[in-house]
């Protein structure tokens, strides 16, 4: 029953963080952006009173008040959870559906991947401390943290593309979400699969990497701890000791790192979009800036307010489940 009233309460403080974060992003994104240059107004042709007229029934006329704009855009948001249009008139809505959608496709694996084989790594490579294996992963994971995301990004798609080659085959495809494909029965979910492969391995090296470091320092914090010593001492054997006091006791700093990492990874992905050609939020966030779109950029800093305190009250869910301590309180 605590822990019910505990996330309520956790809860009701994140949406309240949330509607002034999104608050703030749209007063600054109305005040910084303006739809009139997503139109070429040195165009003799351009009927300015037709695009004034239509950004003004979009709620986007920077003519108009900010704060008579933001008055209605809460109206539209909260009585119509309508989140406006951009400047050519298209729904804002649809376009974050669709993005979200890529971005969960795109993501969800490679976290999955990344964190379970971070905490696996880095925990193997503490109980192996200055052995040669722990040097080789210490090795290759400062490597993958140090080579920049595209660079990742473009030599595995060159490697890709040598494999394709030499083997005579197509199994590597890494431009878009899917492509042509046969028509037997689960070809589509073979080819999204195959397109999905790269991409999943870009997202989830250098995370993988960067989580196992974490790990590695905070399990060799506690395999060095008192109670472990102890627990070794009664006679409990080394990978129990190992299972149930050192890796319990290093996951829990660690699920914090966790749940904001997931967070930020939806709207952090905008290289690997690029490069895979995949129209998710990461991608999304910096064009709706580039063509002076006021709704689609509150609509992504929503969509990232939601990211990050999703993460933290996953944080404090994983935090209750782990540590005792706070069940009790």
């Amino acid at each position: 029953m605590f822990v019910l009233r505990y996330l309520a309460r956790r809860i009701v403080n994140y949406a309240i963080l949330l509607f002034i974060a999104v608050s703030l992003g749209y007063l600054v994104a109305s005040a910084a952006l303006d739809p009139r240059n997503a139109f070429d107004w040195t165009n003799p042709n351009l009927n300015k009173a037709a695009v004034n007229a239509s950004l003004t029934q979009y709620n986007i006329n920077p003519d108009t008040s900010i704060w008579l704009r933001y008055g209605r855009w809460l109206r539209m948001v909260f009585l119509h959870w309508n989140w406006g249009w951009t400047p050519r008139g298209e729904a804002i809505n649809s376009l974050i559906a669709t993005r979200i959608g890529v971005s969960v496709r795109l993501v969800t694996i490679g976290t999955i991947l990344s964190l379970v084989g971070g905490v696996a790594v880095g925990a193997w490579s503490a109980v192996r401390q200055y052995h040669w294996s722990d040097r080789i992963v210490s090795f290759i994971c400062m490597l993958l943290i140090s080579t920049p995301t595209m660079v990742l990004a473009v030599v595995m798609q060159l490697g890709a593309t040598r494999f394709n080659q030499a083997t005579g085959t197509q199994f590597f495809q890494f431009i878009g979400e899917t492509g042509q494909h046969p028509s037997y029965f689960g070809a589509g979910l073979i080819d999204r699969l195959q397109h999905l492969l790269l991409p999943t391995i870009s997202l989830a090296a250098l995370s993988m990497a960067t989580y196992s470091r974490y790990q590695r320092n905070l399990m060799l914090d506690t395999l060095g701890a008192d109670y472990v010593r102890t627990a070794r001492a009664k006679g409990l054997r080394k990978s129990r000791a190992i299972r149930h006091h050192a890796l319990r006791n290093a996951i829990i700093p660690m699920a914090t790192y966790f749940a904001f990492g997931v967070a930020q990874v939806f709207v952090g992905a905008t290289i690997t979009e690029q490069v895979y050609g995949w129209n998710g939020m990461g991608l999304y966030s910096v064009t709706s800036i580039q063509q002076q779109d006021i709704n689609g950029t509150v609509a992504v800093v929503a969509f990232s307010g939601v990211c990050v305190l999703a993460g933290a009250l996953l944080s404090d869910i994983l935090i209750a489940a782990i540590d005792p301590r706070v069940r009790a309180r």
